[in-house]
Order: C-alpha cells, then sequence, then structure tokens
C-alpha cells in the first residue's frame, strides 16, 4: 500500500486507541474495584447499551473479515457461517439469556454450581472456559496480524509479529485497568463504527451496480473462475463425503456453540433484571441480522470486484476481502477516496478486534479468578482479592493468545473461530443445559459432560488437517493424521451431552430436589437473583 493509506490508517488507528484509553482511565478513577463492578459493570447498563455491546462483542474478526472473505472464495458454501452465526442467536434468545441471567453471578460456573458440589464443578467449567476463550482470541490476533500485514505491503513478518504482540498489550491494559465497565463502552463505540462502516461498503456497492443484486451475483460468478459453480452449494464442502460430513459438524458447531461462549453469557450479568438481559439479546439479533444481511453482499462484492485472485494474492485465506473491496469502491490505490475509504474500513476492523479481545480476556480472567483461584487456593492461605487476580490472569492469558496467533497466522480467521464455536458447544452446552433442565443431574455427570466434550474436541482438532498432513496446516512438514474432518464438532458435541448422560446415571450421588426445585424457580421467575 501508499504511503498515504499507511499514514492515514495508523493515525485513524492511533485515534480509536487513545479515545478507548480515554474511556478505559475515566472508568478507572470513577469504580470502587468490587467484584461487580469489575465483572458485571454494576449491573447498571440499558437493554439497549447491552445489545449494542453484545453485538460488538459477537461481531468480531471473523464477521468482518474471515465471513467475507470466505463468501468471495467459495461462494455460496460461505454463506454456511452466515447462516450459523445467526440461527444460533434463537436459541441463546430461547433457551440461555434470561435462565442464565436469573441463575448466575458472574461466569457460567455459578449456573451449574448453583445445584452441585462446586470445587469440582467450577474447575472443570472454570477450564473448559478459559480453553474457549483462548482459542477465539488466537482467531483476533490472527485477524489483526493479516490486516497490518496488508497496510505494511505484506513485506514484514516481524510487522505482523508485533502487530499481535500490541493488540495483546492493549487488551491487557483495558481489563485490568477499566474491567467489565471500560470494556463494555469500548465495545458499544465498536459496534456502532462497525455498522456505519458496513452500511456505508454496502451502499457504495450497490450504487456502483446500480442496485441489481442479480448482476452484481452474475459478475461475482463470472469473475470467480467456477461460474455457476459459484452461487450452488458443493464448492467447499461437496466435493466428497468428507466434506459434507465437515459441513454438518461446523453448521453444528455454529449453531449451537454461541450459547456456551463465556464472554457473551458474561454479557447478560451486565444488566440489572432478567427482562432486561431478554430485551438486549433482542437488540443484538436486529443489528447481528441486519450486518449480516450486508455482509452477504459484501462478500461477493468482494468476488465481483477485486476477484479472488487478487484476494488470494494478499492473504491466502481471503482476510483482506474487505479493506480491498472498500479500496477498489473509493476509487482505486492511487486515488483520495480509495485512500480514505481504505484507512477507515481497516480503522474499524482494528477496533473490531481489540473490542472482541478486550471481552474475552476479561471473561476469561474472571473465569480464572472466580472459579479456578477460589476452588484451588489452599484453605490456610491468605486469601488475595479476586479482582486482583483477574488482572494478573489477564496477562497470562494474553501471553498464551499472543503466542497461539503467531503460530496460526495463516489460517483464515472465520475458519478458527469455528474451532472455538465447536470446543463451546462439546463442552460448555451440555453441563449448561444439563444443569438447567434435568432434575437427576449430578455432579460427576457436570464434570464428565465438561471433560466428555472438551477433551475429544481438543484430541480431535490435534489430530486433523488442520494441524498436520496437508499443505494448509499449521505444521505442513509433518503428518500425524488420523482424524478426516477439520471441525470436531459432529463427534465431540454428541460426547459431551453422553458423558453427562453416563456420569448422572452411573454416579451414587442423590441428586438434591430442593436446590433444583430453587433453582427451577429462580431461573423461570427471578426471585433470589443477584
Amino acid at each position: 500500500m501508499t504511503g498515504n493509506h499507511q499514514t492515514l490508517a495508523l493515525l485513524l488507528f492511533s485515534a480509536f486507541i487513545a479515545v478507548t484509553l480515554g474511556i478505559t482511565t475515566w472508568v478507572s478513577r470513577n469504580r470502587h474495584g468490587s467484584e461487580e463492578e469489575f465483572y458485571a459493570g454494576g449491573r447498571l447498563f440499558s437493554p439497549m447499551e447491552n445489545g449494542f455491546a453484545i453485538s460488538g462483542d459477537y461481531l468480531s474478526a471473523a464477521s468482518f473479515l474471515g465471513v467475507t472473505g470466505l463468501i468471495a472464495l467459495f461462494g455460496y458454501d460461505g454463506l454456511l457461517y452466515v447462516v450459523g452465526f445467526f440461527v444460533a442467536w434463537l436459541m441463546v434468545l430461547f433457551l440461555v439469556a434470561e435462565l442464565v441471567r436469573n441463575c448466575g453471578r458472574f461466569t457460567l460456573a455459578d449456573v451449574v454450581a448453583a445445584r452441585m458440589s462446586e470445587r469440582p464443578v467450577r474447575i472443570a467449567a472454570g477450564t473448559s472456559s478459559v480453553t474457549v476463550s483462548v482459542l477465539y482470541l488466537v482467531a483476533q490476533m490472527v485477524g489483526a496480524g493479516s490486516l497490518v500485514s496488508l497496510l505494511l505491503g505484506g513485506t514484514s513478518p516481524a510487522a505482523r509479529a508485533w502487530t499481535v504482540i500490541g493488540v495483546g498489550a492493549l487488551m491487557v491494559i483495558y481489563v485490568s485497568m477499566g474491567g467489565m465497565r471500560a470494556t463494555t463502552w469500548i465495545q458499544i463505540v465498536k459496534a456502532v463504527l462497525m455498522m456505519s462502516g458496513t452500511i456505508a461498503l454496502t451502499v457504495l456497492t450497490l450504487v456502483r451496480f446500480h442496485g441489481n443484486l442479480n448482476h452484481l451475483l452474475l459478475t461475482a460468478a463470472a469473475r470467480s473462475g467456477h461460474g455457476a459453480a459459484f452461487l450452488a452449494p458443493g464448492l467447499k464442502y461437496g466435493g466428497d463425503w468428507t466434506a459434507r460430513f465437515d459441513f454438518i459438524s461446523l453448521g453444528l458447531a455454529l449453531v449451537l456453540g454461541t450459547a456456551g461462549l463465556p464472554h457473551i453469557l458474561s454479557r447478560f450479568y451486565t444488566v440489572p433484571t432478567a427482562r432486561a438481559a431478554r430485551r438486549s439479546v433482542v437488540w443484538s439479533i436486529g443489528l447481528i441480522g441486519a450486518f449480516y444481511l450486508m455482509t452477504i453482499i459484501l462478500g461477493f462484492a468482494a468476488a465481483a470486484v477485486v476477484g479472488p485472485d487478487t484476494l488470494r494474492k494478499s492473504n491466502e485465506a481471503g482476510n483482506t476481502a474487505v479493506p480491498l473491496l472498500a479500496l477498489d469502491l473509493g476509487g482505486g490505490a492511487d486515488s483520495t477516496g480509495g485512500t480514505v475509504l481504505f484507512a477507515i474500513v481497516a480503522a474499524v476492523a482494528f477496533a473490531t478486534i481489540l473490542a472482541v479481545v478486550a471481552g474475552i480476556t476479561l471473561a476469561s480472567s474472571a473465569s480464572v479468578a472466580h472459579d479456578l483461584y477460589a476452588s484451588l487456593r489452599r484453605p490456610n492461605a491468605k486469601p488475595r482479592s479476586e479482582v486482583a487476580v483477574a488482572r494478573v490472569a489477564a496477562v497470562g492469558i494474553g501471553v498464551a493468545a499472543i503466542g497461539l496467533g503467531l503460530i496460526a497466522r495463516n489460517l483464515n480467521v472465520a475458519f478458527l473461530v469455528g474451532l472455538a464455536f465447536a470446543v463451546a458447544a462439546s463442552a460448555n452446552l451440555p453441563v449448561l443445559l444439563y444443569s438447567l433442565f434435568w432434575r437427576g443431574f449430578t455432579t460427576r455427570g457436570a464434570v464428565w459432560a465438561v471433560y466428555g466434550g472438551l477433551i475429544p474436541a481438543l484430541v480431535l482438532v490435534l489430530l486433523s488437517p488442520v494441524v498436520s498432513g496437508s499443505p494448509q496446516s499449521l505444521f505442513p512438514g509433518v503428518d500425524f493424521q488420523f482424524f478426516p474432518l477439520q471441525n470436531p464438532g459432529l463427534v465431540s458435541i454428541p460426547l459431551g451431552f453422553l458423558a453427562g448422560w453416563l456420569g448422572t446415571v452411573t454416579s451414587t450421588e442423590v441428586p438434591d430436589e430442593a436446590k433444583h426445585a430453587e433453582t427451577e424457580v429462580r431461573a423461570l421467575t427471578g426471585a433470589g437473583a443477584v
């Protein structure tokens, strides 16, 4: 890219970082340091504010960069991500939002531990939550590296590495200083910026094609090199039965995984009532639905205007489709309009990454402090503030995410998020649903449900083509691939539910009917909710 692109985009990056650091500093001066303040922002946000924050938290680099790239490269098959990400919210609305808000305080483990032996359940749920969060963080780091690599001309691996490190450092600052309140306001600002940028690009695309979507699709198909196959199922997932099972596996992971994401569940605790939590989800569904409709247009526009060959030359996984489309729609690489629009979109994408990593880091550090530290601390040890432990945990999680982000830098962002969704659906969703709806569920069932989904999901990923055995793998030079699917959800999600059932029916523990009744009343009515 030209020097103008770099200068303007870096100025906009700097402006957003300055604003968000200002918000963080302001919030840190006006908070009391309590757990409720740090984890839940004092539960003071309105449904509309929380709805914008949820959409800001959920619409990650996978949505803004990865999904549009997959649609641009694979056409119809790329739409699976759009459908899966959006349909998942119906499950969150009808099954999870209100009940989780009533039953918990800060984390997923609070919901499960309400009627179980706390220590083993908190350790299991906390471990799972941190694992899912780190996987999700890796995707954001890869998106940041792709973005800055494009901005700097893709010539400096060191620049990409330093970008990943810089994003990790910023997220630690946001979380450790500002907690949930600063993170929420950063997400609201980011949601407004991203919706505005997406609307602008969609309008420019429609103007370019005179509002004729049919012309847009036909142009994309012609330019794709695949002809009519670009607009039909099967380009990415229709080659053989392995690809078709991968399609089913990914769909299951996307639809079921959202309800098990720790950073999404923690957002329901930032509003004062369960009714407000439900209304937050309604707001977020409207915003997320509108955004994904526009990404479909932008994905096909990137194929039609930029072309798959140019996209792959810039980034093999297609992560730079939106910035390159903005460059062309603004007038081209040498035009003022192209320079300005490219810089704005790049800055919005960077803002997206910073906001999402802050939310994920906060949720995972809360799991470390509120679940793992509180359970593993020696009884006679001097207790430390959970908030202080959470701040230290944010640093450790940031370091882990940076390291994995540097390893996985050549994978598609949306694909990486699909893996995180699969682990969330395998480990977190079974224990959550069983705890809320199964009267006879026991502590052993809860622990087995978590580990019975988490361990198979991670092992199957390690033995899949994602890690070894193909040119696109993390380690292409070695081959220990035994599992043919790229996403483990088709196998690991049923195993999580099966393990929870098996652990319960083989347990000698007598289910506590009184605790279940109390949890049921609290979940459905809000009586006694924090």
